[in-house]
């Protein structure tokens, strides 16, 4: 956890064809899973949990930090701008970078995002955004690209 936030992570230890699928799937599976929830059973009118996801895709250091309490830590770059697509996110939406956006789309094409034109990235300046459509024939086609159609990359 990073504060209120929970941080996921695909291709650790090892690098994976198919990581960024793997990672929008669960955002999305994790926003549905989020809005079944209610805030307050006591107080239905509060309505349901409502989630924000950002996914970057990027390298990471990896390690074991702590003698007493080891805890198995990811640093760089790669971890501040995931966390970055995911405060500037909305509600119930999948933020995403350009890096995070054009792997999606290379490993399952014709997966739909729309550009969030040019946000102001706190620490990065202007970057190019999308969402990523959370429908559920979106969904579809993003799990039979992840079982079928996934794009080899070269690393």
């Amino acid at each position: 956890t990073i504060g209120d936030a929970y941080m996921c992570v695909g291709g650790i230890p090892d690098a994976q064809v198919d990581q960024t699928v793997r990672v929008a799937l669960f955002a999305m599976g994790a926003i549905e899973a989020a809005g079944s929830v209610m805030v307050s059973e006591e107080r239905p009118e509060l309505g349901y949990v409502n989630i924000r996801v950002g996914i970057h895709t990027g390298s990471v250091i990896a390690s074991v930090a702590g003698d007493l309490n080891p805890r198995y830590c990811l640093f760089g770059d790669t971890v501040n701008t995931a966390s970055r697509m995911e405060s500037n996110s909305e509600k119930n939406c999948v933020n995403m970078s350009p890096q995070a956006n054009q792997c999606l789309l290379e490993q399952v094409p014709g997966v739909v995002t729309r550009s969030r034109g040019l946000i102001n990235i706190k620490g990065k300046g202007e970057i190019e955004c999308f969402f990523l459509d959370t429908s559920n024939s979106n969904y579809d086609a993003i799990e039979s690209g992840f079982g079928l159609s996934v794009v080899q990359l070269s690393y």
